[in-house]
């Protein structure tokens, strides 16, 4: 049996592209592995204590520990663990104020307290990650603002260059298109990208699935 871990930072529900593409890419997976157990953890709509990493580092530094010290600690050991112990990782992020959202960089900043995830060799090196991503506009090679995604370069040095692990990701562009005047001329390709990524997403969920199923047997 085999466990995927998604975690969706979108902070909608309705709508959400990142939300949509992750499951194009969990219906391939599972679609592989109907036996397979989906771990999920919402930190869009479910957001971490932004306390809790400060709590655990002042700790470290030398500060008495504070009320909330213990709590922190747990809900570190907690996340660690079930990225640590998950077969992939799922995560549908978006693209807010040309980074990462809150919610992920918390969530990130617990993992790195974890010495096994950071200093290694890390228990999830080698392992796949499935990025699912969503961005407003157009970021891509040659458009006016390349170069402004700075969630998707962050990502990949944590999860590949920092925990070891595999990725591919599905991106959908100009998903703003549709609802923001100005953009209008822009609809039209926003929803080829759209369309694009999830059968990218698609693709990925099998193929991770596969690669899963080889290596257990």
């Amino acid at each position: 049996m085999t466990t995927l871990l998604r975690v969706d930072a979108s902070i909608r529900l309705d709508g959400s592209v990142s939300r949509a593409l992750a499951d194009s890419a969990e219906a391939a997976w599972k679609a592989e592995h109907p036996d397979g157990v989906v771990v999920r953890r919402d930190v869009g709509l479910h957001p971490l204590p932004a306390t809790a990493w400060p709590a655990l580092v002042a700790a470290k530094l030398g500060a008495e520990p504070g009320a909330d010290h213990a709590e922190a600690a747990a809900l570190a050991q907690e996340l660690a663990a079930e990225v640590k112990t998950a077969d992939a990782i799922l995560l549908a992020a978006p693209l807010y104020n040309y980074g990462i959202t809150q919610h992920v960089k918390a969530w990130i900043d617990l993992l790195m307290i974890d010495p096994e995830l950071v200093y290694g060799p890390s228990p999830v090196a080698g392992r796949p990650a499935i990025f699912t991503l969503a961005r407003g506009g157009g970021y891509s090679p040659g458009t006016p603002k390349h170069g402004w995604d700075h969630a998707t370069p962050y990502l990949e040095r944590i999860f590949g260059d920092v925990f070891g692990m595999n990725i591919r990701t599905a991106v959908a562009e100009l998903t703003l298109a549709p609802v923001t005047p100005g953009m209008e001329e822009l609809i039209d390709a926003s929803k080829v990208s759209e369309s694009e990524a999830h059968v990218t997403a698609e693709q990925h969920g099998t193929v991770v699935a596969r690669e899963l199923t080889a290596n257990a047997a």
